[in-house]
């Protein structure tokens, strides 16, 4: 269960989120937790969770250790403030800040290298599911974003499906809906990686996921976790996604 916290909060902010969500969330077992805030809370959300099972993760990752990047932060800066994850390959990166297929696999091999889980992202645009290229999408990005990967990286990544059309416009797609883009993805991880790396991958769902439709969703065999955006600002919220 991920939490993706965009451009919200800041340090003080962060520090009263896990004030009131850690005792919501302290006998969550069931579940990995993971929150990713902004890089500037990255310290203040690790000293927070200190003691928990929560892991805190960044939104992004450079793919260069260090360098003439401006603007960028590399995986040996995000593991040194503590952080376990990163997210990678978001849609609103590839949609405002030119993120490609092949910049998302040169990010995840970086995240491996610097000892990051990679929380890679698919999913296509509202005009590409209309036009019936959800399919040709999501293996698209797949061969060129995560096929690149050797068997053992493979291995160490969390695919998130989130459509476009679906991330912060109120519109989810139905349980069936994600469901089936579930089962296009985990053929494709089939194909590649065989059927014990298609049994082990999780899938999980990114889109307008609110605590009233975590548990329809959660309900479809083919949905492994959920990555939330705009509910996972609010610890009670977020704590009733997780505990559904």
């Amino acid at each position: 269960m991920a939490g993706n916290w965009k451009m919200y909060k800041t340090p003080a902010d962060t520090t009263a989120f896990f004030d009131k969500f850690r005792p919501l969330t302290e006998k969550s077992e069931h579940c990995e937790i993971v929150i990713c805030p902004p890089f500037t809370s990255l310290s203040a959300a690790v000293d927070a969770v200190k003691g928990s099972a929560i892991r805190i993760g960044a939104q992004n990752i450079a793919w260069a250790r260090e360098g003439a990047f401006t603007g960028e932060i590399s995986g040996p800066m995000i593991a040194a403030a503590g952080a376990t994850h990163a997210i990678i390959g978001h849609s609103e990166r590839r949609q405002y800040f030119g993120e490609t297929d092949e910049t998302v696999l040169k990010r995840t091999q970086a995240a491996l290298e610097f000892g990051i889980s990679p929380i890679v992202c698919v999913g296509e645009r509202l005009e590409e599911r209309e036009s019936g290229n959800t399919e040709a999408v999501l293996v698209r990005q797949f061969l060129k974003g995560i096929a690149g990967l050797t068997e053992q990286q493979f291995a160490k990544i969390v695919i998130a499906y989130e459509p476009v059309w679906a991330i912060g416009t109120g519109k989810t797609a139905t349980p069936e809906i994600a469901a089936d883009a579930h089962r296009v993805i985990r053929a494709q991880v089939r194909e590649k990686y065989g059927k014990e790396g298609a049994e082990a991958i999780r899938i999980l769902y990114g889109g307008s996921v609110k605590p009233d439709n975590t548990k329809s969703l959660m309900a479809q065999p083919e949905i492994d976790g959920v990555l939330v955006g705009g509910a996972s600002l609010d610890p009670v919220s977020f704590a009733s996604i997780i505990n559904f």
